[in-house]
């Protein structure tokens, strides 16, 4: 088994991250296999919905650090940058469920997701800026949208985790379902939409996402020149440092 598992049923294409070993943190291998999953259930007429998921107590911890910064920055656009950039792109009705921590791009791509469903026990947090960089996925775009720019700031500008509670109260989780009902609950509603007319689902969700897509593009772009900036600078390189030393980071020279 691949630390990304595929399935299609009843309509249904199954996107589950698999590393549990690692928390499912996310490699660029991780990376390009989901964006070829994506890409394959587009093109693939039988599927109508799509869910992902991690296991019912881990969605994903984020980026593997070491192998993130283990790839050659000359090397052409990561499969991280890829996928992220794809997510506003896919046109069938994205649903994700949630269960214990959803780090980094765990929580930014629920942004782009059509329904978000996460367990009592689901630890959001968006911690770029912590970490010397910037946030990505159009989050610093998104999330003010949805939440509000207090909220987003908070969010945003300290890092810090958050519960599922707070993330359904500010519009980033749909519902919070118990932990043994989550994936259950997900698939199923998956496979509610997956049953509807597929012009009028494709056609809603296009109409719904298209005031804000040129701006979604926009600022990812953006965001992406900020955060390949920042990922060299000496502010970085003390926040990672400080991360693989298990020590608290110190910013007071810079």
């Amino acid at each position: 088994m691949g630390n990304v598992v595929t399935e299609v049923k009843d309509r249904v294409l199954r996107i589950e991250i698999a590393r549990l070993d690692k928390k499912n943190a996310l490699t660029q291998a991780m990376y390009r296999d989901m964006g070829a999953a994506l890409a394959a259930g587009e093109a693939d007429a039988q599927v109508r919905a799509i869910l992902i998921h991690g296991a019912k107590d881990c969605f994903t911890a984020g980026n593997d650090l070491k192998d993130f910064l283990a790839r050659d920055p000359h090397a052409g656009p990561a499969d991280s940058f890829r996928f992220i950039t794809g997510l506003p792109k896919v046109a069938k009705p994205l649903v994700a469920a949630v269960g214990g921590p959803a780090v980094g791009i765990g929580t930014t791509m629920l942004l782009h997701c059509d329904l978000v469903y996460a367990s009592p026990g689901a630890r959001f947090q968006m911690p770029f800026v912590p970490l010397g960089l910037v946030p990505e996925a159009a989050s610093s775009f998104l999330l003010p949208m949805i939440a509000g720019y207090q909220r987003a700031a908070e969010l945003l500008l300290t890092g810090q985790p958050f519960d599922a509670q707070k993330a359904h109260a500010i519009g980033i989780v749909t519902e919070v379902v118990p932990e043994e009902k989550l994936l259950e609950h997900a698939l199923n509603a998956a496979k509610a939409i997956a049953a509807l007319p597929p012009a009028s689902v494709r056609f809603t969700k296009q109409l719904m996402k298209r005031p804000h897509e040129k701006s979604v593009l926009s600022q990812m772009e953006e965001e992406g020149r900020v955060f390949a900036e920042l990922l060299g600078s000496d502010e970085a390189k003390e926040a990672m440092t400080a991360f693989f030393e298990k020590r608290k980071p110190d910013f007071s020279r810079f």
